[in-house]
């Protein structure tokens, strides 16, 4: 007797339904997984060593972009000026492709925009409390400026205020003719050099490099740089003429930026907010511990500095923050004007 044969339709579907399982499996899967372009590693430079507050900010942010991507967008981290790229070439070198970012010293930033010497200009802000309100109101400007590059403003880092390193003491106006000083900006320079003293703005490694040629015998800069760089060992005295309380800038290329998808960008911004705010956590005992170690190291820091000293300073800079208020905005303007009156 001939039997037919009856197919197991159960069996059947359940073969279908297996492959479309591991199918949709699959394609849940791959919609996980981030695409190529997702995965990135950022080369971003400084011209200060790690142990500066610049260094440490490109550090903690480094951490903090890789934890908050799951390791998708990384950071390699050129410390000292490693990449030989000063803090005035980094925009060009972002746009040229050769960094993805970095963070640059605002004050030598300010041939791309005057907006980025707002900080450095000389007893406009005096307390870290004030650079914090004048960031704040100023942080749109420098975003558009930034923009203007081709860049994006990632965080601000304050630094500690800039004082006077030297190799003799300074007790008063006179004194100032004997120096031959490294400044940080043009209008740095153009203060000292009306105060009386021979000035040059010069990247920090070339300016040490002039110590050691005893080409140069005094610094502007703060005792965070200074104490980076041990200073000390060639200029023992700190005057805390109280200059300013200066900027720095980290930033990334707009392209390197917008190459990540949307979920990934917000990523990368609350990192940045999460390294400033760690940044302003820093800088609160930032300039007793710089004290400490200076005067660990032999160092003797006159503070406050001496009333002849900072009259000639004070008069010195009124030409400069004419000159700058020639060269910005009406908005720019306010907002020195605003922090003078504070």
């Amino acid at each position: 007797m001939q039997t037919s044969f009856v197919p197991n339709t159960r069996a059947a579907r359940s073969r279908k339904f297996v492959p479309a399982c591991i199918a949709l499996l699959a394609l849940a899967f791959a919609s996980l997984v981030p695409p190529a372009q997702a995965q990135a590693t950022w080369l971003m430079v400084t011209e200060y060593p790690q142990s500066t507050i610049s260094g440490t900010g490109l550090a903690t942010f480094a951490r903090l972009l890789s934890a908050h991507t799951g390791g998708l967008v990384t950071a390699t981290i050129a410390f000292d000026n490693e990449a030989k790229i000063t803090s005035s070439e980094m925009p060009r070198a972002a746009r040229d492709g050769r960094i993805a970012g970095g963070d640059a010293f605002g004050g030598a930033l300010s041939t791309y925009d005057a907006v980025f010497g707002l900080s450095t200009l000389p007893f406009v802000v005096q307390s870290v409390e004030a650079a914090r309100a004048v960031n704040a109101r100023a942080r749109p400007l420098y975003e558009s400026a930034f923009r203007a590059q081709g860049l994006r403003l990632l965080y601000i880092t304050i630094w500690p205020a800039t004082g006077l390193w030297s190799e003799q003491p300074l007790h008063g106006a006179d004194d100032l003719a004997h120096l031959a000083l490294r400044t940080y900006d043009d209008s740095s320079t153009a203060v000292m050099r009306a105060a009386g003293a021979a000035a040059q703005v010069e990247p920090l490694n070339d300016a040490v490099a002039g110590l050691k040629a005893h080409r140069l015998n005094a610094f502007l800069t703060s005792g965070d740089g200074g104490a980076g760089r041990r200073l000390w060992d060639y200029l023992p005295n700190f005057t805390a003429i109280n200059y300013a309380v200066p900027v720095s800038f980290a930033f990334v290329r707009d392209a390197d930026f917008d190459a990540l998808p949307e979920p990934l960008q917000r990523e990368v911004m609350a990192a940045a907010a999460e390294t400033e705010q760690s940044q302003i956590d820093l800088i609160a005992n930032r300039t007793a511990e710089n004290y400490a170690r200076m005067r660990a190291n032999g160092v003797s820091i006159v503070e406050p500095a001496p009333a002849g000293l900072i009259a000639a300073l004070r008069e010195a800079a009124k030409g400069p923050i004419v000159a700058w208020k020639e060269k910005t905005s009406p908005e720019a303007i306010a907002i020195v004007d605003w922090a003078i009156k504070q």
